[in-house]
């Protein structure tokens, strides 16, 4: 028996996934990548505690998955079903001191190769500014459907003259071409929405759920009114959950959504039509409890991915160069 063994080493890499540097050569099905910053209201905001997002969800990596090949009981079986999946992790979009906004161009670029190398983007914010230049580089893959589960609207305007910021993801998501239907579920408490924006919402046509909608008729009802067949988007706030399931995140409040009931979506997305993107935003570290939050990001992206293997969405792909 040895004395001693090695200290344990973090995980460099999100769920397992091999480290990709080289995007032109990016051959993959799934590519997980992390968008650390987005653009900030206030200088103090620009290394917001969500910008350590990323580095927590992989450090969280054997919490969220104890390993590749362990039977799941959420997916029915290991997480790509032995099938030969490659998944990747691209890293963080690297951020300037110098150039405080070429991060957003840099975002949206990394995305668009993703999307062109025909891998599924799976984002680790991040505050909820991050899906700006995502849904931006989605450009060619509409219509999209746009999912939201979060606590808040998010349809301001402006505020402190910034218009990409984290309470406006949904607003300029709704001025794209490329997006459609925009369904936005889990809502409750209060945010920076005033009479203003839920208007604004509705004469766009938004479709507004509560978290009270959903614990009292289910998440099927919802499910039911998406049409079939659609191209869909779904961008995760973390506040929108019970705090119990999600502490680590700035504006924790009563009332929020279940894991079961956003679980629920996401399968039931799956199954409808095509997923093309995901991302989880808004975890706070400092505050999380015991990685939970990290861990309901996670296996949210699990479920998610699992149910997409298992719906064939990465048969028939060409596997040329892959290992």
């Amino acid at each position: 028996m040895p004395l001693t063994i090695p200290a344990k080493a973090e995980h460099q890499t999100f769920l397992y996934a091999e480290p990709c540097s080289d995007l032109d050569t990016l051959s993959a099905d799934i590519a997980y990548l992390g968008i650390p910053y987005g653009e900030s209201y206030t200088f103090g905001e620009i290394a917001s505690d969500q910008s350590r997002g990323a580095l927590a969800m992989r450090r969280a990596t054997d919490r969220i998955l104890r390993s590749i090949e362990r039977y799941d009981f959420d997916i029915g079986g290991p997480l790509y079903d032995n099938r030969p999946i490659r998944a990747v992790d691209c890293g963080d979009v690297y951020a300037d001191p110098r150039e405080l906004k070429d991060h957003l161009q840099r975002s949206e670029q990394v995305v668009r190769k993703i999307v062109a190398s025909g891998a599924l983007p799976i984002v680790l914010g991040g505050d909820h500014s991050v899906p700006i230049p995502v849904l931006q580089a989605l450009d060619d893959q509409g219509p999209i459907t746009l999912i939201q589960i979060d606590q808040h609207l998010d349809w301001r305007e402006e505020i402190n003259g910034v218009t990409h910021g984290l309470s406006s993801p949904i607003r300029r998501a709704s001025e794209m071409e490329h997006v459609g239907e925009i369904y936005q579920i889990g809502l409750h408490g209060t945010g920076s929405a005033r009479q203003e924006e839920f208007d604004a919402a509705k004469a766009y046509g938004a479709h507004l759920f509560s978290a009270y909608d959903i614990h009292e008729r289910g998440i099927q009802p919802v499910l039911d009114m998406i049409p079939d067949g659609g191209r869909f988007y779904i961008t995760i706030d973390l506040d929108a959950f019970e705090p119990s399931i999600a502490p680590g995140v700035a504006a924790p409040c009563a009332g929020g959504m279940t894991f079961i009931q956003a679980r629920s979506l996401i399968h039931g997305l799956v199954n409808k039509g095509r997923v093309v993107g995901m991302d989880v935003v808004e975890i706070t570290p400092a505050t999380d409890v015991n990685q939970i939050t990290c861990i309901t990001a996670g296996r949210l992206i699990v479920n998610l991915v699992g149910a997409a293997v298992r719906a064939d969405y990465f048969e028939g792909k060409s596997r040329a160069g892959r290992a």
